[in-house]
């Protein structure tokens, strides 16, 4: 297999879905064999023109059974809410067990699949023992930010008696209005109840983690819970998903938390601003979106890191700048597993059951990226 390119094939050219497919280009391992869209209008035009870019001569379907006829080794799958977790899974199923391996963005549950919901992994297991094939979702925060990247640095523990790991983010050029005033709720009145704030939405979305960085370490968690809190903005907002008005959401604080005992052990938290200078009492990064972890324990363990891009524009993530670095390390979580998730047992898989998945040929010739 080491001589071999991988066919792959990209599930929706969105936000990730157009950065993914501009990285396989790229890649001398991988090979760019087809691509599927969700309108109408896309279908049957060159993917490179969808892009904005010159033709590649792949051209878009709208059709599954078409993706599937091309027999690729691996689909990316990068679809946008709404089609996401339920609707999704009968997408995974087909695929499975067709025997073609899939690498996902839009699970956010399944980063750890002993957390994801029974149902659907009974019905993903049997597809993927059905086709042989291997199943891997990936992410940031959820993702690697939340649960990888702790117990990385966990093994450098002697004892451990808390595990905090933060996502601080300055959303303002995120374009999405569907998930921002619609399913987090900025933009929408304090009295609004978005998606995220319904009793087990947080927990769905971030408990996975919890109980990954829980299961890795060998900890009994005596309970999970989740806060969530809002402050409004003092000014309107003009922001890339829309107006805020003064007074509505601009500023939300969520935790996913795991008990031992009587304390907080184990917490995911999420801090979103649509302005750097709202919510100062909560906590800040040095950077517009940064990610911290925080282990208490023999040693103490502090680390913080951020993603930027010099060209976002270049990079397919025009319009953004301090989303743009997360919009391509979130895509190439997957991009980047998968000669690892092609090679792995059939199944369903997180990052634990996998190597580090290193990119291959991704070290740029001649100094330039």
């Amino acid at each position: 297999m080491a001589n071999t390119r991988l066919r792959v094939a990209v599930w929706s050219t969105g936000g990730i879905g157009s950065i993914a497919i501009r990285t396989i280009q790229q890649r001398s391992e991988l090979e760019l064999v087809g691509v599927w869209v969700h309108s109408a209008d896309k279908a049957g035009r060159d993917v490179g023109e969808i892009l904005g870019m010159e033709p590649i001569g792949i051209i878009a379907t709208d059709d599954a059974d078409a993706l599937i006829e091309l027999r690729p080794d691996c689909i990316v799958y990068a679809a946008n809410p709404p089609e996401r977790d339920a609707a999704s899974v009968p997408d995974y199923a087909k695929f499975l067990a067709a025997g073609i391996n899939l690498v996902s963005t839009s699970a956010t549950p399944a980063t750890y699949p002993p957390a994801y919901l029974p149902e659907w992994v009974s019905i993903l297991t049997a597809a993927a023992q059905a086709g042989q094939a291997s199943f891997y979702a990936s992410g940031i925060e959820p993702g690697f930010a939340a649960d990888h990247l702790p117990l990385l640095l966990a093994t450098q523990s002697s004892s451990i008696t808390k595990v905090h790991a933060y996502e601080i983010g300055l959303y303002d050029d995120y374009p999405t209005a569907s998930v921002l005033m619609d399913a987090m709720g900025f933009g929408r009145p304090l009295d609004f109840e978005p998606a995220i704030a319904q009793p087990g939405a947080i927990l769905w979305s971030w408990g996975g983690s919890v109980r990954m960085i829980a299961d890795a370490l060998g900890v009994k968690l005596d309970g999970m819970r989740e806060t969530f809190e809002r402050l409004p903005t003092p000014r309107t907002l003009e922001v890339a998903c829309g107006t805020l008005e003064a007074g509505t959401c601009g500023a939300l604080r969520l935790q996913a938390i795991g008990v031992v005992g009587d304390r907080d052990a184990i917490i995911i938290e999420h801090v979103t601003r649509m302005a750097s200078d709202l919510a100062p009492e909560w906590p800040t990064s040095k950077r517009d979106v940064g990610y911290i972890i925080e282990i208490e324990g023999v040693p103490n363990i502090h680390c913080e890191y951020g993603l930027s891009l010099a060209d976002p524009a270049a990079a397919g993530v025009p319009g953004m700048d301090a989303g743009a670095g997360a919009m391509v390390a979130t895509a190439m979580r997957v991009v980047n597993a998968i000669p690892y998730v092609v090679a792995a047992r059939p199944g369903l898989l997180s990052s634990l059951d996998l190597p580090l998945t290193i990119p291959r040929g991704a070290f740029a010739k001649g100094g330039q990226a």
